[in-house]
C-alpha cells in the first residue's frame, strides 16, 4: 500500500511541475509574442508612385548616403592571414603521423608593397615536431553554430581512413580556382573601386588587416615588426578610393586576429588590448586626414561565438569546459567582449585626438538577427541569445559611439540546441532567413530600403545605408559558396566581373534616391513567377534529418525551392510557434477564432511592368 501511494504521490508530483512548466514557458512565449510578433503596419503609402525617398543631394544633418562594403579577408590577395592558414591547414584522406610546425612569424616586409610572405623555418627548427590535431565531429547546434573537439593523433595512428569522408574547415574553397587570391584587391583595387563608382555611391567602406601591418607579436616593440610597405600601400589605397569620389569608411577590426595572437588566446587576454592600440595607432597616425568614418570593431560578439565558444573560426580552439562555461558572467565570451570593449573605448579616444578633422566619425557595427521559437520550449533559448547579443556591447561603449552600424541579415528559428530549417521561410544560400540568390536579391533589397524609410519617417536618425557587397568573395568558413555580390565573378576566367540586374536596381536607386512603386512590382512579379515555376536554387547549408541546420556550409550546394510566401516589408505576418503540435493545435482552433487572418494587398492592377533597360 505504501508504495502505491509513493506511485501515486510521485505521478500527482510529475503532474504539477509539467504543468508550471507548460504553464511558464507558454506565459514567456505570450510576453514574447506581443512584444516580436504582432503584424506591423507601415507608414509607407503604398498606392503612391515613389515609395520612398532618400535625401541623396542634401548636405549636413539632413543628408543621405549609399555606400558598398568590403573587408581584407574577403577581397585580398597575397595575405597570408589567419583566414588563410585556417582554410589550409586540413585534414587528408591518406594517413600520416606528424606534420612540421608551420613558422610562427610572417615576413610581412618582405615584398616591396607590403604583401605578406611565409616566413621560412629557422635551421634549428626544421627537426621540431608537433604532434596534429584531429578534429572529432559533432553537433552541438546552438545559436553559435557549434564547435569542434580534437584529440591529439598519436605517432603512427592514421588520422583519415580512405574511405573516411574529408571534412574542411571552409568549404567550398579547395574546389574553386586560385582561391588564395580572393578578388586581388591588394595588388589591383581599380576594378572593386570603378564597379562601385559607377553605381553612384558616396561612401566606400574597407578595412586595414592587423596582421599585414603587424605580421608577428612585437614582443621587442614595434620597430622590428611593423611592415611600414604595407601601411604605405594602404594609404595607397584610400586614397584611390577618394580619388574616385567616395568617402572612406575604414574598419579596424573585421574577424581577423593575427595568427600570432590567435597562438596567445587573443581577446581572451586583457593584453591584446595594447596590441590593438599599437596597431590603431600606426594606422590612425598615417591615415586619419584620409578617413571619414571609423569602424572600430565589426560585430564583435559574432567573432566571439564563433571563435571562443564555438571554435568554428580560427584562433580560438575552446575546450569543453570553456564551450560549456562561455555564456556564464565570468564565461570566456563576456570576457573576451569586456576587453574588446575596452579596446574600442580607447580606439575612440585616440582617433578623436589624433583626428584633423571635426567631421571624423567613430562607430562600431552591430549584428542583430531577429530569433523565434520553433517550439514552446524554446523561448527560453530566444531570450537567453537576445540577452547576450543584442544590448550588452553597445550599451557599454555608448559614451563613445558618433554612430552605430546596423549589420542584419535576416531571421532564424531556434529550436532546442540548433537552428531549424523551417520550410515555409525563404532562406539565403547560407542559410539566412530570406537573402539573396540575386532573384531573391533584388525584392530584398527593395524591402529593406523601404523599412529603413519607415524607421526614418518615424524619427529614427538614419545616416546611410550600406550594402555588403559589391561583388561575390571569401565568405569565412563558407568559403566561396554563398554568392553576397551584386556582381558575380568568373574565377576560371581571370576574376572576370558581371553585373547582376540587382547591381543595376541598385544603382538606379542610388542615382535617383528613390524607391519606385514600380521597382517594387518587378522584384517581387519575377520572384512570385519563380516560386510559382516551382524553380530552385542554390542552398550551401548542411541539414540533418530532423532539419536543424549544421554549423558546416557544403562544398557543393544543394537545391531549394522558391517559397510561395509574401514577405514584403508592412505584408509579412509573422507565424507562432513550428512544432508540430503547435500547428496541429492552431489548425483544429483556427475555426473558432474570432482574429480574422489579414489578407494580402495586391497588386495594383493598373500596373503595366515593362522590362528595365540599361545601358553601360
Amino acid at each position: 500500500m505504501t508504495i502505491v501511494t509513493l506511485l501515486v504521490s510521485a505521478t500527482q508530483l510529475a503532474g504539477i511541475l509539467v504543468t508550471v512548466t507548460v504553464a511558464a514557458n507558454a506565459f514567456s512565449f505570450s510576453r514574447y509574442r506581443k512584444k516580436n510578433l504582432l503584424p506591423l503596419r507601415s507608414p509607407i503609402d503604398e498606392s503612391a508612385d515613389i515609395l520612398a525617398s532618400f535625401n541623396v543631394d542634401a548636405e549636413g544633418e539632413d543628408e543621405f548616403f549609399f555606400g558598398l562594403a568590403t573587408a581584407p579577408a574577403h577581397v585580398e590577395d597575397r595575405l597570408n592571414d589567419a583566414w588563410l592558414q585556417f582554410a589550409e591547414d586540413e585534414p587528408r584522406k591518406k594517413s600520416y603521423k606528424e606534420v612540421l610546425e608551420p613558422a610562427d612569424a610572417l615576413m610581412g616586409a618582405a615584398a616591396g608593397d607590403g604583401g605578406s610572405q611565409q616566413a621560412p623555418l629557422p635551421s634549428n627548427e626544421v627537426n621540431k615536431t608537433k604532434k596534429k590535431r584531429k578534429p572529432v565531429k559533432l553537433s552541438i547546434e546552438a545559436m553559435i553554430r557549434g564547435f569542434q573537439k580534437y584529440i591529439e593523433v598519436d605517432e603512427g595512428e592514421e588520422v583519415l581512413g580512405e574511405n573516411e569522408e574529408v571534412h574542411h574547415k571552409v568549404t567550398a574553397w579547395h574546389n574553386v580556382p586560385h582561391p588564395e587570391e580572393r578578388l586581388r584587391f591588394w595588388s589591383g583595387p581599380d576594378i572593386e573601386l570603378k564597379l562601385a563608382k559607377d553605381t553612384g555611391v558616396s561612401v566606400f567602406r574597407l578595412g586595414i588587416d592587423w596582421s599585414r601591418i603587424m605580421p608577428a607579436e612585437p614582443v621587442n616593440g614595434l620597430k622590428e615588426t611593423v611592415n611600414f610597405a604595407a601601411l604605405e600601400r594602404y594609404k595607397w589605397i584610400i586614397n584611390r578610393v577618394r580619388s574616385y569620389g567616395m568617402k572612406v569608411m575604414l574598419t579596424l577590426f573585421h574577424h581577423s586576429l593575427p595568427a600570432w595572437a590567435g597562438e596567445y588566446g587573443g581577446w581572451k587576454l586583457e593584453k591584446t588590448i595594447d596590441y590593438f592600440m599599437d596597431f590603431t595607432r600606426l594606422v590612425v597616425d598615417s591615415v586619419s586626414d584620409i578617413v571619414d568614418y571609423w569602424v572600430t570593431f565589426n560585430e564583435p560578439h559574432v567573432f566571439c561565438m564563433l571563435t571562443y565558444c564555438a571554435g568554428t573560426w580560427p584562433g580560438g580552439n575552446p575546450d569543453m569546459l570553456e564551450v560549456a562555461t562561455s555564456a556564464l558572467p565570468t564565461g570566456v565570451y563576456n570576457q573576451a567582449m569586456h576587453w574588446m570593449a575596452i579596446a574600442h573605448s580607447k580606439a575612440y579616444d585616440y582617433i578623436h585626438a589624433k583626428s584633423t578633422s571635426t567631421k571624423s566619425k567613430v562607430g562600431v557595427a552591430h549584428h542583430v538577427s531577429f530569433m523565434r521559437p520553433y517550439g514552446l520550449f524554446d523561448v527560453a533559448a530566444v531570450t537567453l541569445a537576445n540577452t547576450l547579443t543584442t544590448f550588452p556591447y553597445v550599451d557599454s561603449i555608448s559614451d563613445r559611439l558618433d554612430f552605430m552600424g546596423i549589420n542584419y541579415y535576416g531571421q532564424e528559428v531556434v529550436c532546442g540546441p540548433g537552428l531549424k530549417l523551417v520550410e515555409a521561410d525563404e532562406y539565403s544560400e547560407s542559410g539566412r532567413g530570406v537573402y539573396p540568390d540575386d532573384l531573391i536579391r533584388r525584392p530584398y533589397l527593395i524591402e529593406h530600403l523601404l523599412a529603413v524609410y519607415a524607421a526614418m519617417i518615424t524619427g529614427v536618425p538614419v545616416i546611410g545605408y550600406l550594402f555588403w557587397t559589391i561583388s561575390d568573395n571569401w565568405e569565412w568558413a563558407d568559403g566561396y559558396g554563398p554568392k553576397f555580390g551584386l556582381v558575380a565573378v568568373d574565377r576560371a576566367n581571370n576574376l572576370a566581373r558581371i553585373p547582376r540586374p540587382s547591381y543595376h536596381l541598385f544603382t538606379k536607386v542610388v542615382t535617383t534616391g528613390k524607391v519606385t512603386r514600380e521597382d517594387r512590382a518587378r522584384a517581387w512579379s519575377e520572384l512570385q513567377l519563380a516560386a510559382k515555376q516551382k524553380k530552385t536554387r542554390p542552398f550551401y547549408r548542411a541539414v540533418n534529418k530532423h532539419g536543424l541546420m549544421y554549423a558546416g556550409g557544403l562544398d557543393e550546394p544543394t537545391q531549394r525551392p522558391y517559397i510561395q510566401r509574401d514577405w514584403r516589408f508592412g505584408h509579412y505576418q509573422m507565424e507562432g510557434l513550428q512544432d508540430p503540435l503547435s500547428r496541429l493545435s492552431r489548425c483544429i482552433l483556427r475555426p473558432f477564432s474570432i482574429i480574422k487572418k489579414r489578407e494580402p494587398q495586391k497588386d495594383d492592377a493598373e500596373l503595366v511592368v515593362q522590362p528595365l533597360q540599361f545601358s553601360i
